[in-house]
C-alpha cells in the first residue's frame, strides 16, 4: 500500500438470509456506509467477493435495482412537488396501475405518520419529518434486500418505533435488511445479528 492509500474498511465477512435483518455497529469512521455504499454497487470493492441474492453486484443490472433498495443519505427531492406526489411518483415506477400506486402511497405515508402532511412540500418539513418522508420514499417500492444508513437519524423515539415496526414488517415479508445504526434500541428490537466493525487507523 503506497502512502497516499487510504484503507475504508478492513476486512470484513458476513451472509444475511430472507427475513435476516443485520444491524452495522462501530464507531464513525469504521467503514459502516462505506460497506452499504459496497453491498449497493455505489463502490466498487478492491479485494474479496460481493454478491446479493448469488450474483455480483451491478447498479446498472435492471434485476439488481429491482431486488436492492437503500437508503444511504436522503434521497433527492423537488422543491415543487408534495409529499404525496413524491411517493406517488416513486410508487408509480414499481406498481402496474394507478389505483395500486395510490394504495401503496397513502399506506406508506400512514405507516410513517405522514398523511398529515402530504400536501406539505419538502422545505416545509422539519428535520425528523424529512428523514421519515425519505424513508417513506425507500419503503414505498418492493425489494428483498433493503439497505440503511442511520436510519434513526433525527427521530425522536416514538419515530423511532415507526421505523423499528416498518422494518419488521418488511423482515416478516421475507426481506433482507442491512442497517449501519448508532441506536442500540432500534438494532436491539430488529437485528438478528450484529455485525461490528473496528475502527481502523
Amino acid at each position: 500500500m503506497s502512502s497516499y492509500d487510504t484503507l475504508l474498511l478492513a476486512p470484513t465477512s458476513f451472509s444475511a438470509w430472507p427475513g435476516q435483518i443485520v444491524a452495522l455497529r462501530g464507531e464513525n469512521g469504521a467503514g459502516k456506509t462505506t460497506l452499504l455504499r459496497v453491498l449497493a454497487g455505489r463502490i466498487r470493492a478492491t479485494t474479496g467477493l460481493v454478491q446479493v441474492d448469488g450474483g455480483p453486484v451491478n447498479e446498472r443490472d435492471p434485476r439488481f435495482r429491482r431486488r436492492v433498495a437503500a437508503m444511504i443519505g436522503l434521497p433527492p427531492m423537488a422543491s415543487d412537488l408534495t409529499v404525496f406526489d413524491h411517493v406517488a411518483l416513486v410508487s408509480s415506477t414499481w406498481e402496474a396501475s394507478p389505483g395500486s400506486v395510490d394504495a401503496a402511497t397513502r399506506r406508506v405515508l400512514e405507516e410513517f405518520g405522514l398523511t398529515a402532511l402530504a400536501s406539505r412540500y419538502p422545505h416545509e418539513l422539519s428535520s425528523g419529518q424529512t428523514q421519515l418522508f425519505g424513508l417513506a420514499l425507500v419503503f414505498v417500492r418492493p425489494f428483498g434486500v433493503l439497505l440503511l444508513d442511520e436510519p434513526e437519524q433525527r427521530l425522536d423515539a416514538g419515530r423511532i418505533e415507526l421505523l423499528t415496526r416498518a422494518m419488521l414488517a418488511r423482515r416478516r415479508s421475507g426481506a433482507t435488511i442491512v442497517a449501519a445504526t448508532h441506536s442500540d434500541s432500534l438494532a436491539d428490537r430488529t437485528a438478528d445479528f450484529t455485525v461490528t466493525l473496528e475502527a481502523h487507523a
